[in-house]
């Protein structure tokens, strides 16, 4: 019998999770990625709960724990860098999750899943013609393929999506933030804390595991915002952060000179329904999650859900899609909700905000310990 062929487009997270279950239950999978090369740069994310059982099943969480960043908690300081709050990340934390910086993430994957896959690198899908037996597929590079199904995990700006589903209003809503990451050679020491300073609309986050800085702020959508723009980015960046102090004219100077800058709106994608005929949707590319590592997670176990549900209905793709959308917006819907929760927590909007945050951090251990008594007491 023919192998069922699937095409992936995005080697991020997702993609490679995909493609090693896919493979090991028999499809004949192609991943296309944009990039030439695997992604080796982003802000760290956690790897939990049932992205946890996933790596392990996949024989790579040792190498996750391997590659964990080791942050132990969240220490706000004020303009001359004098300690005005910290929350222990430690103390929030399930005993078997993993926090990774994400270009470790995806390597990791990615080295899962190579020889179970062909990857094409430094290419694009151009056009995607559906009909009641598959797909067919025009790309930049290579020559134009069939395939039996289509999953579009290429993130918060999919094309994948758009030639499904159009460009239509409320399929990408902005949250009113932009995020930006910057790596840079630092020396990690045995302080593992992240050091995050605020102003009203603005914060920014300097890590020595691994070395960079992180900046979020409050904005309306930027109009022509172009997120393949990096010198665009670089001048948002820099006219956001000109009246910050602290170390932001040093990372300003990092930021101008970055050749890898991360630089994105905060937004949430949502749509009726994640599969268009053979072509699904995963990860950020179907429901965008968070700012803050929950979208890894989810990529990671939808993955898993997808492959098992084509493996169960290999005849009735639209029957498997039906069945991994039903069980994974059940995870995914309580986590894109949380987004108002976290920014208000990281970027207070006002200077009193600022305060109250920072005073409540007081409170935090006693709150983090009545969470792990309760979480004890249901495993009990």
């Amino acid at each position: 019998m023919t192998k069922r062929t699937v095409l992936i487009s995005g080697a991020g997270v997702g993609g490679p999770t995909a493609a090693y279950w896919l493979a090991r239950h028999g499809f004949q999978v192609t991943v296309v990625e944009r990039a030439g090369t695997p992604r080796s740069s982003g802000n760290p994310v956690d790897v939990r709960g049932p992205a946890v059982r996933v790596a392990e099943r996949m024989g790579v969480l040792s190498r996750l724990r391997e590659a964990a960043t080791g942050t132990t908690g969240l220490t706000f300081v004020d303009a001359a860098g004098r300690r005005v709050g910290r929350m222990d990340m430690r103390a929030f934390q399930q005993p078997d999750e993993v926090e990774v910086p994400r270009g470790d993430l995806a390597a990791i994957l990615y080295e899962a899943s190579r020889d179970h896959a062909e990857f094409l690198f430094d290419d694009s899908v151009v056009t995607l013609d559906r009909d009641g037996r598959g797909v067919e597929v025009t790309f930049e590079r290579a020559g134009p393929r069939r395939f039996d199904v289509v999953i579009g995990a290429d993130g918060l700006h999919s094309l994948t999506r758009r030639l499904t589903f159009g460009t239509g209003d409320g399929l990408m809503r902005h949250m009113g933030l932009y995020v930006a990451t910057l790596p840079f050679p630092g020396r990690s020491g045995p302080d593992r804390d992240i050091l995050m300073h605020n102003v009203p609309g603005k914060a920014v986050a300097v890590s020595s595991t691994p070395s960079g800085a992180f900046f979020l702020y409050r904005s309306p959508a930027e109009p022509g915002f172009d997120h393949r723009d990096v010198e665009q980015h670089k001048r948002l960046l820099t006219r956001a952060y000109a009246d910050v102090s602290w170390r932001v004219p040093e990372l300003l100077e990092r930021v101008r000179a970055a050749d890898d800058l991360y630089f994105d709106s905060v937004s949430r994608v949502s749509l009726p329904r994640w599969w268009n005929g053979r072509v699904v949707l995963l990860g950020d590319a179907a429901s965008c999650v968070s700012l803050f590592g929950d979208g890894s997670t989810m990529a990671m176990a939808g993955a898993f859900t997808l492959a098992e549900k084509l493996a169960a209905s290999p005849d009735d793709p639209q029957a498997a899609f039906r069945r991994y959308e039903a069980t994974h917006r059940r995870l995914v819907e309580p986590r894109q909700r949380a987004v108002g929760q976290a920014s208000a927590l990281m970027v207070p909007a006002t200077r009193g905000g600022i305060l109250a945050r920072n005073l409540a951090t007081r409170l935090w251990p006693a709150v983090a310990a009545a969470a792990r008594l309760k979480r004890s007491l249901r495993a009990g």
